[in-house]
């Protein structure tokens, strides 16, 4: 491999955002090199975020589904799990996914550098390991690392991060998840599933810290069922390890002071992977960490661009995804193009999972906007009734002058499924009549999002509305 390169386009990480950009790129005659830490494309999504968490989830859900099964009559014999072939699994569906990744970039042409890059000044990065790249333009999409706490840094293999955690080693007797977030909660169900007894701190006075309480409610209580103990408001002021586990020591309103653990997950967020990447050199501005860009994805230097985890939340893989797309449309010539979503899902998949995408109640009460919202609870959903999950509820928030729909969030069985709907009736500005007026079919959850929205107009067959005097 020669010393030094030259190419048109540079993405800098393989990951949802760094790959759809560079195949866009590429499929529009863009000489294109893809620069990223790992040997196949994928990020820290597909190779442990994501898919991996997803593949344990849908196993989670299974052993759940088992158990509610009960209920309609049906018992099985005891669980038995195969940890090798479980980690077997998830291991084929990642190899199979990035294999692709890497037949999508040799049938285009893209240049693979496997390596941590850096900039050299700005038009030029050095590969650990490889060569030095010239480049015309760039799209930095490093991603995010997991945060960390330096009061869990104590050298200890017991205490894990979401990628340790993801390698499913054994299934521990005792877990204390630090942090009631989308990841402490999906890996703490997935280990109670296992047969763990796991325990969740958070700090703040609800689980999932941001997201409508209504929402988050059912998970709660169903995760309360599951869990060995829920404790909030509460935060760890001490970590030790103590022969074969980890003491703890916790301070606010948890009704207990110390307890240990077999092992620790630290769920406590993520932050952007942006340090040491040569910015210093370039006059690349970040705010905590995160890149600073405008409406097109540029950076303070007009021919680098910056997408994802790494240039601002929400962090999540389809957002990073269209920045990438939307920074190619801008340099290969549309330059209207601009970044400017109306509703960006989000979904987190427990059981029940969330999802909710436009404005949230909580954002409305916060920027004190006036709202109308129609709730559906899914206990007069047949289709809910059929499969015993009842528990949820789809919630449609509307302007009270113009009906317009400003946001929708959905907690149940499949709610991760069902948001689409919602993203395009905001993105295309349909109003609640509009969405009240498209055919639902019948017996389908889906049906909710419809009934949520006739409660609106006084048209919901199942839910009683009173008219005003």
């Amino acid at each position: 491999m020669p010393d030094t390169q030259a190419t048109d386009l540079v993405v800098l990480g393989g990951g949802p955002g760094g790959y759809a950009a560079a195949f866009l790129a590429a499929d529009r005659g863009v000489q294109t090199t893809l620069i990223d830490a790992t040997a196949k494309p994928g990020g820290t999504c597909l190779h442990v975020g994501c898919i991996p968490s997803k593949t344990l989830l849908h196993v989670a859900h299974v052993i759940y589904a088992a158990h509610d099964a009960a209920e309609f009559g049906l018992r099985f014999a005891a669980l038995d799990i195969d940890l090798n072939k479980l980690r077997a699994k998830g291991n084929k569906i990642v190899e199979t996914m990035t294999g692709s990744l890497m037949k999508g970039c040799k049938d285009r042409g893209i240049t693979h550098l496997v390596g941590h890059g850096r900039f050299i000044d700005a038009h030029t990065i050095q590969v650990d390991g490889g060569p030095t790249v010239t480049f015309q333009r760039c799209i930095i999409a490093v991603g995010s690392i997991p945060a960390t706490l330096p009061m869990f840094d104590i050298g200890s293999k017991r205490i894990l991060d979401s990628t340790g955690a993801l390698a499913i080693e054994s299934v521990p007797k005792s877990l204390l998840v630090v942090g009631g977030g989308y990841i402490g909660l999906e890996m703490g169900s997935v280990y109670a599933a296992l047969g763990s007894k796991v325990t969740v701190v958070e700090m703040t006075p609800g689980l999932l810290p941001g997201v409508d309480a209504d929402l988050v409610r059912p998970l709660h209580a169903r995760l309360r069922a599951r869990f060995e103990n829920i404790y909030l408001n509460t935060k760890v002021v001490g970590v030790k390890e103590v022969n074969d586990a980890i003491s703890v020591q916790f301070e606010g309103e948890a009704d207990i002071k110390e307890a240990s653990y077999e092992k620790v997950l630290v769920a406590v967020g993520r932050r952007p992977n942006t340090a040491n990447l040569g910015f210093d050199k370039l006059g690349i501005e970040t705010e905590r960490g995160f890149i600073n860009t405008d409406s097109q994805r540029r950076t303070k230097v007009p021919h680098i661009f910056a997408i994802g985890d790494a240039a601002g939340e929400p962090m999540l893989a389809h957002k990073a995804a269209h920045e990438g797309k939307l920074a190619v449309e801008v340099m290969t010539g549309e330059e209207a193009a601009v970044w400017d979503p109306r509703a960006i899902p989000a979904v987190v998949f427990t059981d029940p999972e969330i999802a909710w995408c436009g404005l949230t109640e909580t954002e409305a009460k916060k920027q004190s906007r006036e709202i109308k919202i129609g709730v559906f609870r899914w206990g007069f959903s047949g289709r809910a009734a059929t499969v015993g999950r009842n528990d949820g509820l789809t919630k449609v928030i509307v302007d009270p002058a113009t009906d317009q729909i400003l946001g929708v969030g959905l907690v149940g069985a499949g709610a991760g499924e069902l948001i689409a709907e919602a993203v395009v009736a905001i993105e295309m500005g349909a109003t609640a009549k509009d969405l009240a007026m498209c055919i639902h079919p019948h017996p389908t959850l889906s049906e909710t999002i419809g009934e949520a929205a006739e409660l609106l107009h006084g048209l919901s067959s199942h839910i009683f509305t009173p008219k005003k005097k």
